[in-house]
């Protein structure tokens, strides 16, 4: 006999709240083993699988690709415990809670199908939530399981165990008041998600704070919705078509009331190819890694005093440098080194000199909060948007070092295989905006940090060197800084050690 448990999205870490389906990884009536990744979503700071801690038979999906899910919400269902003897023929009765959504209803001896712990222990589930932190046990090969070998039989306990395998897809079903046991359509199944509903006075069925705020923002009367999730939840989505209907029903009207206003002697004919020219706007859904972007950087804007200084500095010696340790052969030989390496590793150096710019502020308790270590931030362009990976203990690296971290996370980047661990924890950024052709920029403080180096593009410029003038290789550096942790002076000592160190990289000599 097998007993049917639920799994949900689990709490992905870092204070998120949601995710979004991105793809399936199986199908109903697959055949998962414990700790097998099931689903591949994306939340606002990584894409990451999911696997589940359950091994058996998937009896129930909820949600398709490109559907936002709340943590805590049904993820699917997955039938623990295959059958050894015979089938067994008969009609299903439901246990004395019903069955809905092809889930099983805890019995008094059964575990309850959103248990923790308890269920995943009997199941032989491991409870773990991230690929690559499971039990080692090896990835069974998916089979599908026919639809009719299906075969389910209440237990003495009352829950309901299936044979093999549960239909395909999830039923909207909900047990009518006073008759027990007998499933009707439920009233989200007869209104379209996103629609009007009558208002009741009981609880509005919404989990994310996000999608509260959202409906807040937009005058949207959360109770007035029908909710696409699981049990009528209310999902993100639905606000969204929410607002777009309304957007909608403001445009008719604004159009209706042009229409009114308009000359009597303009006839509807003349006036209909000019209002049907006029192009739609495009709104697009500030979510995912756009969303968290977008965040971050109006509360740095918000809450961060912030002020700039730059500085254009010689890095002729720099790229000579660099071009002679990437020439280097023999025992003294090693990986190439970038330039981003070198600046990261001058960065480091000035920290240590200038520790006041390696720190956060604490608004609740007032107070500054000077970190012991250097976590470097470095900004990556990437086909999902922005992203921030941080190289841990940059201050106890050397440049080879870094170099090679910031290439290992550049290529997780990329492949958008970054965990949100990755994407954490900084105490000061690096920009290479340089790489996009321009020479300058103020920077947006990457909220909490402190401060934030920006790098231009290096090219030949004329510039006076030993007395005359000559063509150098030239960079812009710029520093912007919460003015609330120091002074222009501090950042203006900051902001020239690291000049002195691109045009003398000599200078480094000295801290290593």
């Amino acid at each position: 006999m097998a007993q049917v448990l639920e799994f949900k999205l689990p709490d992905l870490g870092e204070g998120l709240t949601e995710a979004e389906i991105v793809r399936w990884l199986v199908e109903v009536g697959d055949v998962v083993a414990i700790d097998q990744p099931v689903v591949e979503v994306e939340t606002a700071k990584a894409m990451v699988e999911v696997p589940c801690p359950y091994g058996g038979v998937v009896t129930a999906r909820f949600g398709e690709e490109g559907t936002e899910l709340p943590v805590g919400a049904p993820l699917l269902t997955v039938a623990v415990g295959a059958p050894e003897g015979p089938e067994t023929s008969g009609p299903v009765t439901p246990g004395p809670s019903g069955a809905r959504n092809g889930s099983a209803p805890s019995g008094p001896s059964s575990p309850s199908s959103s248990s923790g712990s308890s269920a995943t222990e009997s199941s032989g589930g491991s409870g773990n939530v991230l690929v690559g932190y499971g039990t080692g046990a090896p990835a069974a090969r998916r089979r599908r399981i026919r639809p009719d070998r299906l075969d389910r039989t209440p237990t003495r306990s009352g829950a309901l165990t299936v044979e093999a395998a549960v239909p395909e897809a999830p039923v909207s079903e909900a047990p009518v008041s006073g008759a027990p046991g007998v499933p009707v359509p439920a009233a989200s199944s007869t209104a379209a998600p996103g629609s009007v509903a009558p208002v009741s006075d009981g609880p509005v069925p919404v989990v994310s704070p996000l999608v509260r705020r959202l409906a807040r923002q937009h005058d949207i009367e959360l109770r007035r919705l029908t909710g696409s999730g699981p049990d009528g939840l209310i999902l993100r989505a639905d606000v969204d078509r929410a607002i777009r209907q309304a957007e909608e029903a403001e445009a008719a009207k604004t159009r209706t009331a042009r229409a009114a206003t308009a000359p009597t002697g303009a006839s509807p004919a003349a006036a209909s190819p000019a209002a049907s020219a006029a192009p739609a706007a495009e709104r697009i859904p500030l979510r995912g890694v756009r969303g968290a972007v977008a965040d971050k950087l109006s509360r740095s804007r918000t809450e961060i005093p912030d002020a700039t200084c730059w500085v254009d500095a010689d890095a002729t010696e720099l790229m000579a440098v660099r071009a002679a340790m990437n020439a280097a052969t023999g025992p003294s030989a090693g990986p190439k080194v970038s330039v981003l390496a070198l600046l990261a590793r001058i960065c480091t150096a000035a920290l240590a000199r200038f520790p006041e710019l390696n720190s956060t502020v604490d608004t609740e308790a007032r107070e500054i909060v000077r970190l012991p270590g250097v976590h470097l931030g470095f900004a990556a362009q990437t086909e999902r948007g922005l992203v921030v990976p941080v190289v841990r203990d940059a201050h106890t690296r050397n440049a080879e070092s870094i170099g090679a971290e910031i290439a290992r996370l550049t290529e997780l980047a990329r492949t958008g295989k970054l965990s949100p661990a990755q994407l954490t924890g900084g105490t000061f950024t690096l920009n290479n905006y340089g790489v996009f052709g321009v020479d300058g920029s103020t920077p947006i403080i990457n909220h909490p940090e402190a401060a934030m180096l920006g790098v231009g593009r290096i090219m030949p410029k004329p510039w006076v060197h030993q007395g005359e003038l000559a063509v150098r290789q030239v960079v812009q550096l710029s520093l912007t800084f919460d003015h609330r942790v120091c002074d222009g002076g501090t950042a203006g000592g900051f902001l020239r050690y690291v000049a002195d160190c691109v045009e003398q990289p000599a200078v480094l000599l000295r801290t290593l």
